[in-house]
């Protein structure tokens, strides 16, 4: 037995002004009202008159409206039109109704029987706004997401260099002068845990006479943006040690890189067989010791898989640059930097493999021991790239012809350039420079017969 509104009767008396009602509705509460006849066809359409939702809903009137709806959709107007027939009053139900241009409007509907036998009158809101606020809450997750991800693996190829450097290191504030960060060689050179460092000046670990000479290299490290290297004494010492300060950003704040090396310490043998035994073997990033020349003195097995190589003897003694190549600076250059800065990080690299460009990497490198046994470690991490760098490597080997490559560059510009106000302005940069980056390494290795030397 059908159940009705107590007011059924009254309702019903409102039948043969369904139309006017739908009106009021729209002027009053809603974007939207629709008059449905018993069959399910729409008898009348009401919109907002500023700026109605649907331009072309005048041309439902007519048709079933079941059939103004989305596939998916469909169910949920069956179910709405059969429990406002049973009850007299159906509950909320989220619809879509297509536009052309694979658009579509989603509205939310509630309806009304007007009698026993009268008309339903279905009241829809715009659900735009609200659907354009969830998409651009879910698009701000899975930012933060991917910069926090990113930012734990820069960190954990940051502190494996950290803490695998002889040399000490601290990470001062740039502001305050306060001890941020220190390594184990940091806390034995001032002889102090390190929970005791951080927090301290960084003045307190020096002589007195020494201070002010800290306090400027400091301050012009701080000013200009440059490397600079002062002599000093450390608090209870007669030796005298090199002060390196390098500025960097970290979290949108200054930071300095404090390197120091007791000058006259006897350490070179020790520290370079030192180095070595404590190459993190069981890391996911590849790990490589070179010496001052680039000549490699040791790897880790994540590093030899990176290569395809199943033996450290594969490299022992052969140049870095004949296995790496840079993005953007020749890597002697990067070995000079990191020689003079103590810190280099986040380079894009390539690892060869079979005289092919196989795998994309990230680059970071520490100086770890210096004079006449000076060493150099680098670690290597994978980067996913939407174009499998194999894929690239075999194109070379089958002499691709430009007209496909310049083919697929301009694929790539037209797919970049149909997401210009869709996507942030950076992300599109990010993405033309890697396609670009692509473009002319396949290009490079198809002029040069595939010899990744030449190229």
């Amino acid at each position: 037995m059908n159940r009705t509104p107590a007011n059924g009767a009254s309702l019903g008396a409102l039948s043969p002004w369904a139309p006017e009602l739908a009106k009021t509705f729209v002027s009053l509460s809603s974007d939207i009202a629709l008059v449905i006849d018993e069959a399910g066809m729409i008898l009348d359409v009401a919109q907002g008159g500023g700026d109605p939702i649907a331009p072309g809903a005048q041309q439902w009137i007519g048709r079933a409206w079941i059939d103004t709806v989305s596939g998916d959709t469909r169910p949920k107007i069956e179910n709405l039109l059969k429990e406002v027939s049973a009850t007299g009053i159906a509950r909320r139900r989220e619809v879509n109704h297509p536009l052309g241009d694979d658009a579509s409007i989603p509205v939310a509907y509630t309806a009304i029987r007007l009698g026993e036998s009268g008309p339903v009158l279905a009241v829809g809101r715009d659900l735009r706004s609200i659907a354009a606020i969830q998409k651009r809450y879910v698009d701000s997750q899975q930012d933060m997401e991917r910069g926090y991800w990113q930012a734990r693996q820069a960190d954990a190829r940051y502190r494996l260099l950290f803490e695998v450097a002889t040399d000490a290191v601290i990470v001062v504030n740039g502001d305050t002068l306060h001890i941020v960060d220190a390594n184990q060689a940091a806390a034995e050179l001032l002889n102090a845990p390190l929970e005791q460092l951080r927090g301290r000046h960084i003045n307190s670990g020096f002589e007195h006479h020494s201070r002010g000479a800290v306090n400027e290299l400091l301050g012009t490290a701080r000013a200009t943006g440059q490397s600079g290297e002062i002599r000093a004494r450390l608090q209870g010492t007669r030796t005298s040690t090199s002060v390196v300060a390098t500025p960097f950003r970290a979290d949108a704040e200054m930071r300095l890189l404090v390197r120091m090396r007791a000058i006259d310490a006897d350490t070179a043998s020790a520290a370079r067989n030192q180095i070595l035994s404590r190459i993190v073997d069981d890391a996911s990033d590849g790990v490589v010791v070179t010496d001052s020349s680039g000549r490699i003195l040791a790897v880790n097995p994540a590093f030899l898989k990176l290569a395809h190589l199943t033996s450290e003897t594969q490299l022992k003694g052969q140049p870095l640059a004949g296995w790496v190549s840079l993005a953007d600076l020749p890597l002697a250059a990067l070995m000079a930097n990191v020689r003079r800065d103590g810190l280099s990080r986040h380079f894009e690299s390539w690892v060869t493999r079979d005289a092919a460009l196989a795998v994309q990497v990230e680059i970071a490198a520490t100086l770890l021991t210096e004079g006449d046994q000076e060493c150099i470690g680098l670690t290597f991490r994978r980067v996913d790239c939407n174009a499998a760098p194999g894929a690239m490597a075999d194109s070379a080997r089958n002499a691709i012809d430009a007209t496909s490559l310049s083919a697929a560059l301009q694929a790539g510009i037209d797919t970049l350039s149909a997401q210009v106000g869709e996507r942030d302005l950076s992300e599109l940069m990010r993405d033309a420079r890697a396609l670009v980056e692509r473009h002319f390494l396949a290009l490079t290795l198809r002029r040069s017969g595939g010899d990744v030397g030449a190229a």
